[in-house]
């Protein structure tokens, strides 16, 4: 396949289950020496989760992102940052391939996981989207009952084998158990706003995935329940690889260990988003090399 339409395929992987095709997660450790992406101080000696390779995403004639290169990090938190239409959303939505659905939809360059090109021709949506789940920024809790929410996933993906503990284990690591334990037969709709994010995260955390993607996942939260959902972060990176886009500045510094800044470019009426800047969080936010970096940080612009 060429760099130029990537818009297909699957994930290669080892035998398994009829009807599941199992992904062969390479250890590929990065060297603590070597230098950062963009200038943001040396890469943590960690397993690379995602590899992104000179990503560019255009919708139709529309160049929306381009000369995008970074590396994301096994249980760590990495905030993407910058301002609106920098193409922040665009960005971790290719990570799980939930672009796919967009007409005109291409990307250029590679984005590989664990070493695998989740645009390469044998590529499986399916298996992608279940080893990477996402969160979105308005809670989404399905007109169901709290259990057949979080049972969901793992009942259309044939993973019923004790399905009631797996329920209650994911309502507990979103921490919402004890919250609902007594009323699982409820309505989803009669929780609060912070309780439905909670919900929509032991929603996809159910089929227990590698990498949960959040895409401003308190942005329409109260500072309280925004408070539980960072508290949160910090216990699930444990578990899973978290990548937040987020336009709250403290909550980046609060929750994340890597920061990615992007921003907008333009050349001649091309406008566009980019990758400016990456790398840990302190250095992202008290020592950026790159002044348009620095900027946005200080809130000059944005």
């Amino acid at each position: 396949m060429t760099a130029g339409d990537r818009t297909g395929g699957g994930v290669p992987g080892d035998h398994g289950p009829p009807g599941r095709l199992r992904l062969r997660m390479e250890s590929t450790l990065s060297s603590a020496t070597s230098s950062s992406i963009n200038g943001g101080g040396p890469e943590p000696s960690r397993a690379v989760v995602f590899d992104i390779r000179d990503m560019a995403v255009y919708y139709g004639q529309n160049r929306a992102l381009a000369d995008t290169s970074l590396k994301v990090y096994r249980n760590l938190v990495t905030a993407v940052i910058g301002p609106s239409g920098c193409g922040k959303s665009t960005f971790i939505r290719s990570l799980n391939r939930m672009n796919d659905a967009i007409v005109g939809f291409r990307l250029e360059g590679q984005v590989l996981y664990h070493g695998h090109d989740l645009y390469g021709s044998d590529a499986n949506r399916v298996e992608v989207r279940r080893r990477i789940g996402m969160v979105f920024q308005k809670p989404n809790p399905f007109p169901k009952s709290i259990y057949d929410n979080v049972a969901w996933a793992p009942r259309n993906l044939g993973m019923k084998h004790r399905l009631d503990e797996r329920v209650e284990r994911a309502l507990r690591q979103a921490a919402l158990w004890e919250d609902v334990k007594d009323r699982l037969r409820d309505s989803a709709l009669g929780l609060s706003g912070g309780q439905q994010q909670r919900l929509c995260i032991a929603r996809a955390i159910a089929i227990e995935p590698d990498v949960l993607l959040l895409d401003e996942p308190a942005s329409a939260l109260d500072p309280v329940a925004t408070a539980s959902i960072e508290e949160l972060m910090h216990d699930l990176k444990h578990r899973f690889t978290i990548v937040i886009v987020t336009h709250n500045m403290q909550q980046a510094a609060r929750v994340a260990d890597r920061t990615a800044f992007f921003s907008l470019e333009t050349i001649g009426p091309d406008r566009f988003g980019t990758l400016i800047e990456y790398g840990d969080t302190e250095t992202i936010f008290r020592g950026a090399s790159d002044s348009r970096t620095r900027d946005y940080v200080a809130g000059r612009f944005g």
